[in-house]
C-alpha cells in the first residue's frame, strides 16, 4: 500500500449481541437448549467417546455418578468428526490434501469399520422445580445421523433411526427436579456407508460425471448422501459420513393436553386475489394417564394475532389418543380474510407474514400453547407454455425463476449466524429460488424463517439421487419425509415438493405428500414434466452462454433448466487459507484439483488459460485478481442470457434457470459467489447487478443493447444511453434509444453498438438507464475485446480472449472519503470512492481486515470490485456485527488493477 493515513480511533461497546437469526421464531418455549460450550458458546457441557472404548453399562454412564474425566469434549450440534478435528485429533479436513482417502489421514468410516465412528456423547443438566413440577416433561430431538439410543438418569427412554426424523419423548418419569440429569446419547453411522466408486464404475449415475455418489450403496440410508463425494465437494467423501447429533436437542413442558403440528391452508380467490380462506388445524393429545372409560374435555383456541380473528373448538380424549383438531373458513367466517396482505418472492412486493397462536386449555387451566407464522400467497406451475416447460405462477402472475442449487455445509459444520450470512448474500444476489438439491439436506428452521422473511423460494427434494440406490427401509423413509414435512409446511417460502434429483420416487411419497400438505406443486425427479435435464457445471468460452453451445447435450438455454453454472475463483486471502502458500504458486495442480473435484470445474486448465488471456502473473495475487475478471464475466454472461430470453421476449421461450451451484459446501478453488469462509468473490456483485429489476444489459454476440423489467408493472419513456471507450479513454460511440418496458418482460435488442472505430484492442463499454423524467435507475459497465470468435470450443471472442492489453491501462486516481457509524446491533462504515484522475479505475476493490490482514467476516459490502470511470463516485455501506468486530487496529483498504493501493486504521475498542 502506498498511503496510509492517521489512526482513527472508534470506540464501540462489544456487548455481546445475537444476529437476527439467532431470534429467529421457534415454535414453542423450551425451559433448556443442550447447545455445547465447544464449538457453539453454549450452555450444555458434552464430552463423547468412542463406545468400543466404554466399559461401563449403558445405565451406569447415563447417571450423575459417573465419571466422564478422560472423555473428549465434544461440539453439539455436531458430528463426530467436527468433535475430533476440534480438538486435533485428526487435521482440519478443508486444507490442502488433508482430507483425501489416500492421504491416510483422517480414517474413513468404510474402511475403518461403523465401530470406529460408533460414539457415546454425555451431557448433564439442572430441571428447576419452579418450572417443572406437576407438568409433563419433554426432550425433543431434532436430528441424529443416522441412529441413536438415548438414555436419560439409568433408563433408555428411546431411540431414533433416519437423519431427517425429529423426535419428543416424553422424560416426564425419568426427570429429576432441582438436581443434575445426566443424558446420555449413543450414536451409530448410516447402516451402509458406501465408499468411492471402483474401477469399471457402476451400472448408474450421469454420463461424465467423475464418482459422484461413490459406488450408490449410500443411498440405501436415509442421509446425507453427498457425504460419500461429488464432484463439486470432495470427491472421495467425507470420512465419518457425519455421523453425530447434528442438530439441537433441547426440553419443555406442557399440562397434561399437548399440541402438535399446526398447519395453516390459504385459499385466494380468483381472479382478483383479494379474499384468503383460511383453514387451521393442530393435533392434541392425552399422553397422560386416565382411568378405564374415561374421556378428558379440553378446549383449543385459536388466534392470529393483530387480525382480531378468534376460534375455538372443545374435543374430547381418551389417555394416549391424538386428534386432529380443524377449523374451516366454513364453520368460521372469520376466517374469510378480506384485502389479506400477500407474500411475494424478492422483487414482487411485501413478504408480508402472519402468526397463529393455539392454547390448549384443560380444566380451566392452560396446558399447552403453541405459535406458527405463515404467509397469505399461491404458488402454481403450469406446462401450458410454448415448448412444453414448467412455468411457475405466484398469486396469479407468472414468475420468471431466477435460482440456484443450495449444498449445505459438508461436515454440518454450521450455525445461525452462518445461514443468516449465506441468505443475505442469496438476497442480495437477486436469486428467488434455492433448491434443496436431492443429495443434501432439508434445512433449518432458521433457513425457512429467514427464506420467509427475503422473499426467496425453496424447492425441496427428498435425499434420493440418480448416482445412488434408494433406501432399502420405506418405513423409515416415510417417517422421516413425514417429520420434515409437518416441520416445513407452513412457511410460504417453501413452493414446491420433488422426489429425487434424476431418480424416480419411493411408491408412496406422492400420496403422503399429497395428505400431509396438498397445498403445493409436486414432481416425481428433477428433470421430468416441463423441466429438461442440465448443463453445463464447468468453465466453458463465455462467449458460449450468449451462443447457447456452452452445453455439449445441446441447446440449454430454454425452457426450465435445474442445473446451468460456471465458477469463480475465491479472493487470495481464501486461497491462502485452504493450502499452504508453496502450493499456491506456482499452482500446484494436485492440490488444486483435489479441492476441484478431482478438476471437474477446469480450474487448472481452461479456467487458468482465460484468466492469462489478461497478460501472466507473477504471483498468485496477481492471478486471483485476474481471476476475479473471470468470474465476473462468468456470473454476468449467464444471468444476462437467461435475462434476455426470459418468458419468451427474446429468441426462444424460457421460463427460468437454477444456477449450478450457489454456494461451496467446503474451501475449494472451484469458488461460488462467496467463498466458504463467507468472502464474497466479484461473481456476488456481477450477479447483483445483472439480476436488478430494472437493467440495461449488453450482448457480446450480438453487439445489442436490451432492457430488463422484473416488476410487475410496465414504464414508458425510458431512456438508455451506451458509451463506448477505448483503452485510452477515448470515446468511440454513443448512441441511444427511448424504451418502454412491458410489465415483467424484456425490450430486446433496442440499441446496437458499432465498434469499428476502436482502435485498441480493449473497449469499455457504459449503459445509462434514466426513467421519463431523466433520473438515472440504471448504471452498467462492460469490457471487451476485438478478438473474434471462433466457436464455443475455442479460446476466442471478446468476452473470452485478447485481454493482454489491459496490462497497458494507465494508473487511475482515487480519492476516498468514510465515516464510521453504530446502528443498533451493527457497526457501520459509509464509503465514497471517486475517480479524480483521467482513466478507468478496474476492478476496485475496498475490504474490510483485522489486524492480521484477514477479512473481518461476515462483512456486507453493498457493492464492491466496481469499475470508475473518471469523475464518477460511488458509495459503499460496509456492515458488521457488533459481535464480530475484532479488538485492536483494523484497516480499511481500496486497491485495485491499476491503482495505488490506499490503508486507512480504525482502532475498534
Amino acid at each position: 500500500m502506498n498511503r496510509k493515513l492517521p489512526l482513527l480511533l472508534l470506540a464501540v461497546a462489544l456487548t455481546p449481541v445475537a444476529l437476527s437469526a439467532r431470534n429467529a421464531a421457534r415454535e414453542r418455549s423450551h425451559i433448556r437448549t443442550l447447545t455445547s460450550v465447544d464449538g457453539h458458546n453454549g450452555n450444555a457441557v458434552w464430552k463423547m467417546k468412542r463406545a468400543g472404548e466404554v466399559t461401563a453399562r449403558p445405565e451406569e454412564l447415563s447417571t450423575s455418578t459417573f465419571d466422564t474425566d478422560g472423555w473428549t469434549p465434544a461440539v453439539v450440534p455436531g458430528t463426530v468428526l467436527n468433535s475430533l478435528v476440534y480438538n486435533n485429533v485428526y487435521p482440519e479436513p478443508y486444507y490442502g490434501l488433508n482430507n483425501r482417502l489416500e492421504s491416510g489421514l483422517i480414517p474413513d468410516l468404510y474402511h475403518a469399520g461403523r465401530d470406529f465412528y460408533t460414539f457415546w456423547f454425555v451431557t448433564r443438566f439442572t430441571l428447576n422445580r419452579s418450572e417443572c413440577a406437576g407438568r409433563n416433561i419433554w426432550l425433543q430431538v431434532d436430528g441424529i445421523n443416522y441412529r441413536a439410543e438415548i438414555w436419560l438418569n439409568g433408563g433408555m427412554v428411546g431411540n431414533i433411526s433416519g437423519m431427517f426424523l425429529r423426535r419428543v419423548i416424553d422424560v416426564t418419569d425419568r426427570a429429576l427436579l432441582d438436581g443434575d440429569n445426566t443424558l446420555a446419547v449413543k450414536v451409530y453411522p448410516v447402516d451402509m456407508p458406501g465408499t468411492v466408486k471402483p474401477k469399471g464404475g457402476k451400472a448408474f449415475g450421469a454420463n461424465g460425471e467423475f464418482q459422484n455418489g461413490g459406488n450408490g450403496e449410500i443411498g440405501r440410508n436415509v442421509t446425507q448422501l453427498m457425504t460419500v463425494g461429488w464432484d463439486f465437494t470432495f470427491p472421495d467423501g467425507v470420512r465419518d459420513r457425519n455421523t453425530g447429533i447434528w442438530r439441537d436437542m433441547s426440553i419443555f413442558t406442557t399440562g397434561p393436553a399437548r399440541l402438535l403440528h399446526p398447519f395453516v391452508r390459504s385459499r385466494l380467490d380468483r381472479p382478483g386475489y383479494d379474499v384468503a380462506r383460511l383453514t387451521a388445524s393442530v393435533e392434541v393429545a392425552w399422553p397422560g394417564y386416565l382411568p378405564q372409560g374415561r374421556r378428558q374435555t379440553v378446549r383449543v383456541v385459536g388466534e392470529i394475532r393483530g387480525e382480531n380473528i378468534r376460534v375455538e373448538k372443545e374435543v374430547s380424549l381418551c389417555r394416549g389418543e391424538v386428534k386432529e383438531v380443524v377449523f374451516t373458513p366454513e364453520e368460521f367466517p372469520q376466517l374469510v380474510m378480506r384485502n389479506p396482505r400477500l407474500w411475494w418472492p424478492v422483487n414482487k412486493g411485501g413478504h408480508d407474514l402472519y402468526e397463529l397462536t393455539l392454547t390448549t386449555e384443560a380444566g380451566g387451566r392452560t396446558s399447552d400453547s403453541i405459535s406458527t407464522r405463515f404467509g397469505i400467497r399461491e404458488i402454481t406451475s403450469s406446462t401450458q407454455t410454448p415448448d412444453g416447460s414448467r412455468t411457475f405462477a405466484v398469486n396469479g402472475k407468472p414468475l420468471f425463476i431466477r435460482g440456484a442449487n443450495w449444498l449445505p455445509e459438508n461436515m454440518l459444520r454450521t450455525s445461525d449466524q452462518r445461514t443468516s450470512a449465506e441468505l443475505r448474500y442469496t438476497a442480495q444476489s437477486g436469486v428467488n429460488l434455492l433448491r434443496f438439491w436431492g443429495g443434501g439436506i432439508t434445512e433449518s428452521d432458521c433457513f425457512f424463517q429467514l427464506c420467509d422473511e427475503l422473499g426467496i423460494l425453496v424447492w425441496q427434494e427428498f435425499w434420493m439421487t440418480g448416482d445412488t440406490n434408494h433406501p432399502v427401509d420405506p418405513e423409515l423413509y416415510y417417517a422421516n419425509l413425514a417429520s420434515t414435512v409437518r416441520r416445513i409446511r407452513n412457511h410460504p417460502s417453501l413452493a414446491y415438493y420433488v422426489s429425487s434429483n434424476e431418480s424416480t420416487e419411493m411408491p408412496l411419497a406422492r400420496r403422503l405428500l399429497e395428505e400431509l400438505d396438498g397445498t403445493r406443486g409436486y414432481q416425481m425427479e428433477s428433470e421430468c414434466d416441463g423441466v429438461h435435464d442440465g448443463s453445463p457445471y464447468k468453465q466453458v468460452n463465455i462467449m458460449a452462454h450468449y451462443e447457447d453451445r456452452a452445453s455439449e447435450r445441446g441447446s440449454r438455454i430454454c425452457g426450465f433448466n435445474p442445473e446451468y453454472g460456471a465458477p469463480c475463483l475465491p479472493t487470495v486471502e481464501c486461497l491462502r487459507e485452504m493450502m499452504e502458500e508453496k502450493d499456491l504458486w506456482p499452482v500446484n495442480k494436485e492440490v488444486w484439483d483435489y479441492l476441484d473435484g478431482n478438476g471437474f470445474h477446469l480450474m487448472t486448465s481452461l479456467y487458468a488459460d482465460m484468466v492469462n488471456q489478461y497478460g501472466p502473473s507473477a504471483s498468485i495475487d496477481e492471478f486471483a485478481m485476474k481471476a476475479q475478471f473471470v468470474g465476473a464475466l462468468n456470473y454476468k454472461s449467464i444471468w444476462e442470457a437467461w435475462n434476455y430470453n426470459k418468458l419468451g421476449y427474446g429468441d426462444r421461450y424460457t421460463s427460468g434457470f437454477l444456477y449450478w451451484y450457489h454456494n461451496s459446501p467446503i474451501r475449494q478453488v472451484a469458488g461460488r459467489m462467496w467463498d466458504w469462509s463467507l468472502e464474497p468473490t466479484a461473481a456476488l456483485y456481477a450477479a447483483q447487478n445483472a439480476c436488478e429489476p430494472l437493467h440495461p444489459q449488453f450482448d457480446y454476440l450480438k453487439n445489442t443493447v436490451s432492457v430488463v423489467n422484473d416488476y410487475y408493472r410496465p414504464f414508458k419513456g425510458y431512456k438508455v444511453v451506451a458509451e463506448v471507450y477505448d483503452l485510452n479513454m477515448k470515446k468511440i460511440f454513443e448512441g441511444s434509444a427511448t424504451v418502454d418496458l412491458p410489465e415483467d418482460g424484456v425490450a430486446c435488442d433496442v440499441l446496437r453498438i458499432d465498434f469499428s472505430k476502436a482502435s485498441t484492442s480493449i473497449q469499455f463499454i457504459t449503459l445509462r438507464l434514466t426513467d421519463d423524467s431523466g433520473k438515472q435507475v440504471g448504471n452498467k459497465f462492460y469490457w471487451r475485446s476485438s478478438d473474434k470468435y471462433k466457436g464455443a470450443r475455442t479460446l476466442t471472442g471478446p468476452a473470452t480472449a485478447g485481454f493482454q492489453e489491459i496490462n497497458k491501462l494507465g494508473k487511475a486516481r482515487l480519492a476516498v472519503n468514510f465515516q464510521t457509524r453504530t446502528e443498533g446491533e451493527k457497526f457501520l462504515i459509509d464509503l465514497d470512492v471517486k475517480n479524480v484522475g483521467r482513466t478507468l479505475s478496474f476492478f476496485t476493490q475496498v475490504q474490510w481486515l483485522d489486524a492480521d490482514g484477514k477479512p473481518v467476516r461476515p462483512s456486507f459490502y453493498t457493492d464492491n470490485f466496481m469499475n470508475i470511470m473518471p469523475g464518477e463516485k460511488r458509495s459503499i455501506c460496509i456492515e458488521t456485527a457488533l459481535n464480530n468486530l475484532p479488538k485492536g487496529d483494523c484497516r480499511l483498504v481500496v486497491r485495485g488493477f491499476n491503482i495505488a493501493g490506499q490503508e486507512f486504521r480504525i482502532r475498534v475498542k
